[in-house]
């Protein structure tokens, strides 16, 4: 179940991703983050305690909506842009 509901804006082009391994869209001039939180229920785990997180400040000044990108680069999710193929790796999180 998705996290965020989309409600605007619906008609802008459908940009196919992967999520974790499995197939996902979202929209052309989607951050990481909107196309992450309206395909799935969080964003990452916590760093201390794995527990699901959805981002903080969503511009930038923290560090919580850290992900992965197929090629191994990690972004932050609120200020990098969706693009065709994107292969996204939501960071688990740990217990301490």
């Amino acid at each position: 179940m998705a996290l965020l509901k989309r409600l605007a804006e619906t008609d802008r082009d459908v940009l196919p991703f992967t999520l974790d391994g499995q197939p996902a869209t979202g929209l052309l001039g989607d951050t990481l983050l909107t196309a992450v939180l309206t395909a799935g229920e969080h964003l990452r785990g916590s760093d201390f305690s794995a527990s699901p997180r959805a981002g903080f400040c969503l511009m930038g000044a923290c560090q919580d909506c850290w992900v992965k990108l197929g090629d191994g680069r990690r972004v932050r999710a609120c200020s990098t842009l969706l693009e065709a193929d994107h292969c996204v790796i939501r960071e688990p999180g740990r217990s301490l």
